[in-house]
């Protein structure tokens, strides 16, 4: 049977998560004296937080001192915490386990790829962290996406090929990255944000395990 790499970025695809990055974002700038819409967000996913926060602050035009950039990124970190600290297995997005648990039936190697520093302290909330052969996160990494270093390391950590990998993405950054790496890129989410993706389906209810099958012919 042949085998496939399977990369999962984790905000957005496995847990909904950007809520609480939006909740702890909105505050930050506006402590600041900056907007914060949704859709701003939604250009933050996938991205460093040292690099949201310069979205952030060149969308308010504000400038700020080394230690104050310091202070307030620390600051978000511990709002976002203290949301993440209350996670339970009830915020796992539908049908993720269904997916998970057929790559496993099926001894496909699976990883984590994601640009979240706390993405094993999630797993363990959610209790899913048994199911990743390897976990590469914000801390194993220096490149953001859509740099592909995240997803690179994912694969040789899993003893893959690259070009033998499948990334589940929900964000344009992460399409990126994938398709940089010469991954099979799955977008989860909006096919109109997400059209550079090769297959993009709302969520995982629409993946069937057919189509895992057939992925992993290609």
């Amino acid at each position: 049977m042949k085998k496939r790499g399977y990369i999962f970025d984790l905000d957005g695809v496995i847990v909904d998560t950007a809520k609480y990055h939006f909740l702890a974002w909105k505050k930050l700038a506006n402590s600041i004296g900056i907007d914060f819409s949704q859709e701003q967000n939604e250009q933050l996913k996938g991205v460093s937080r040292v690099q949201s926060l310069e979205k952030i602050l060149a969308w308010g035009n504000k400038t700020i001192s080394a230690a104050h950039f310091t202070r307030l990124m620390t600051s978000k970190n511990d709002d976002y915490l203290l949301h993440v600290h209350e996670m339970s297995e009830s915020e796992i997005l539908p049908d993720v386990i269904k997916i998970l648990n057929f790559l496993g039936d099926e001894s496909q190697p699976v990883a984590l790829g994601s640009a979240s520093k706390n993405a094993r302290l999630i797993l363990n909330k959610v209790n899913l962290i048994d199911k990743f052969e390897a976990i590469v996160d914000g801390t194993n990494v220096s490149k953001a996406k859509p740099d592909p270093e995240v997803f690179l390391i994912a694969a040789k950590q899993l003893g893959m090929p690259p070009e033998d990998c499948i990334v589940f993405e929900d964000s344009v950054a992460g399409v990126q990255a994938a398709n940089s790496a010469y991954m099979i890129s799955v977008g989860i989410g909006d096919a109109k944000i997400l059209h550079e993706a090769d297959y993009i389906f709302r969520d995982f209810t629409e993946i069937s395990t057919d189509f895992l099958k057939e992925i992993k012919k290609k």
